[in-house]
């Protein structure tokens, strides 16, 4: 099943270019991680994907269900009820956590799913302290973002996505604002959670693990989506710019 899907999203900041004519979908239980260099598009994509950017031109559906359409040449968007809506079928875990400072880890967790979802406060109670459970966090409950490592912090940011019961996460450079060895905890949750077959689009300069956890790839550069292949297809690519962009990479064969 189709969860997510964009059509022909074009977006332009003050006259520059940043999306162009972009095109993609990803189905239930998928992985796709969206590779490319800095200024490619990437961040821009997945903040139109996720409703943080209005897209100039395109369709934008979750679950067959148009958020945005494209007519005369501009992007239409839903009214704020249906937007609403859509916004529950998604989560999205930043670079920089995004965390409330002023709460504790468990009310970051809860608040959403309680004031948002209007959910049973025991319930939801319950689901997040499994999250942390699930997040090598439970000692942490009570802490706020102030007392915890950037790794913490960040399984603290995923927890809080999959507290809404998202269809589909999205990451948005999960692991750059980390050093390498916390790196690695978050890539561990994460591939913990492709194992359990939850839809990801992932943007990552991790190459390993990128190869490793995705279904598919989409390598991005200059706004344009120069190739879309499974992550053997991608890295064994005769394409001149895939190569060179990869060659930048120490890429382990398993």
């Amino acid at each position: 099943m189709k969860l997510f899907e964009m059509n022909h999203v074009k977006k332009s900041f003050d006259g520059n270019i940043v999306l162009k004519n972009i095109s993609l979908s990803v189905q239930e239980g998928e992985v796709v991680a969206i590779i490319g260099p800095s200024g490619s598009g990437k961040s821009t994509l997945l903040r139109c994907a996720t409703l943080l950017e209005t897209m100039d031109d395109g369709d934008l559906y979750y679950l067959g269900e148009p958020a945005a359409k494209s007519e005369g040449g501009h992007a239409i968007y839903a009214p704020n009820a249906e937007l609403k809506k859509i916004e529950r079928q998604f989560g999205l875990v930043f670079q920089n956590f995004n965390l409330f400072p002023h709460y504790s880890v468990m009310k970051n967790i809860m608040d959403a799913p309680i004031h948002v979802q209007k959910r049973d406060r025991a319930e939801v109670q319950k689901e997040a302290e499994a999250l942390l459970q699930k997040m090598g966090l439970s000692d942490r409950a009570d802490y706020y973002p102030c007392q915890l490592s950037g790794g913490q912090q960040q399984r603290v940011s995923i927890a809080r996505a999959l507290a809404m019961k998202p269809k589909i996460l999205f990451f948005d450079e999960p692991t750059s604002a980390l050093d390498p060895e916390l790196t690695g905890e978050i890539l561990k949750v994460i591939t913990e959670l492709a194992k359990e077959k939850m839809t990801m689009v992932i943007v990552t300069h991790e190459m390993n693990f990128a190869k490793d956890v995705s279904d598919r790839m989409i390598f991005m550069d200059q706004g344009v989506i120069v190739e879309e292949l499974s992550p053997e297809e991608l890295f064994a690519s005769t394409n001149q710019r895939t190569k060179e962009f990869l060659g930048k990479y120490h890429i382990l064969n398993h």
